[in-house]
């Protein structure tokens, strides 16, 4: 077993997309290679409805997949193919929009005002770019949830962990996308398949990540599975951590505990010609996207 490396720690920024939704970006719109196959991430919330209410009025995507996990609040979608619905509190959408779909999408507030959710886009290999867009809906009580001995509670979106697979399958870069909450003081080992990048994101409560290598600021040290590693210095709210090479994320919870997602995927190890929106292989592929938006073919027909 091997400890993952600490390559990066970042705050997320805040921006505006959409209407004017104040957000904060983890990543995006940077090296696509960094952490292949995922290509940016969003976390949106606020108890103010001005910063969300405005929400994602109608936009094409193509060639990737977008990945929508709600806390609270609600979204309403609809798309060009006629599709409609509203997720809530912790309810899952992924979408893949394939060759090409327009849609919006428009946060509502929960009952006391506040919303809180995320976005993550995954990007799909050439061979799969033009395929049939696609949902997979899932509603919160169908995500399992394990709680292990110490109060560590695993919520399983996708991929297989401790026993349990998620409810969101035939994913490319077969991705695994978790929601973990670790009790204060804990700390506790995750194990990640060596092929997959992999980061964290620490959204609730702070805690620290062991590293194999030797940061400065180091917080304790201690032998995890044979291995002298360090503990870097507690990361709190809206930090990415993004992990290099092993099979092992170790993390102790900061004394009011800490929730982060894990997620880690398959790397396509492809050409990315982006804009906005829209990501193929090659700038000739992009050219002809937004052509198609212009001559009203973006959206294929059903075969």
């Amino acid at each position: 077993m091997s400890i993952r490396p600490t390559l990066e720690t970042r705050r997320a920024q805040p921006t505006l997309e959409g209407a004017g939704v104040k957000l904060h970006r983890a990543f995006g719109f940077q090296d696509p290679s960094e952490l292949d196959p995922f290509l940016l991430f969003d976390e949106f919330g606020s108890n103010n409805p001005e910063d969300y209410l405005q929400g994602f009025p109608w936009h094409p995507h193509r060639g990737i997949e977008t990945i929508t996990y709600v806390l609270s609040g609600s979204v309403e979608h609809e798309d060009s193919l006629g599709n409609t619905g509203t997720l809530g509190a912790g309810d899952v959408q992924w979408m893949t929009a394939g060759s090409g779909i327009l849609h919006q999408e428009m946060p509502g507030a929960s009952a006391t005002g506040h919303m809180h959710g995320f976005q993550l886009w995954g990007n799909l290999p050439g061979s799969q770019k033009m395929t049939t867009p696609r949902y997979q809906d899932v509603t919160a009580g169908d995500i399992p949830e394990i709680i292990d001995d110490d109060g560590t509670r695993v919520k399983v979106i996708v991929g297989e962990f401790w026993g349990k697979t998620g409810p969101v399958d035939g994913i490319a870069a077969d991705p695994q996308y978790l929601d973990i909450r670790v009790p204060a003081g804990v700390t506790k080992t995750f194990r990640i398949d060596t092929y997959r990048r992999a980061f964290a994101y620490i959204f609730e409560g702070d805690a620290a990540f062991a590293d194999a290598s030797a940061p400065s600021g180091v917080l304790l040290e201690k032998e995890i599975a044979g291995q002298e590693v360090n503990i870097r210095d507690m990361s709190g709210d809206r930090t990415l951590v993004r992990f290099g090479t092993g099979d092992e994320v170790t993390v102790q919870a900061g004394p009011k505990g800490v929730r982060f997602l894990l997620i880690s995927g398959a790397p396509i190890d492809e050409p990315v010609a982006w804009h906005g929106p829209i990501v193929m292989n090659t700038q000739a592929e992009l050219q002809q996207a937004f052509k198609d938006l212009r001559n009203g073919t973006f959206i294929r027909p059903a075969h």
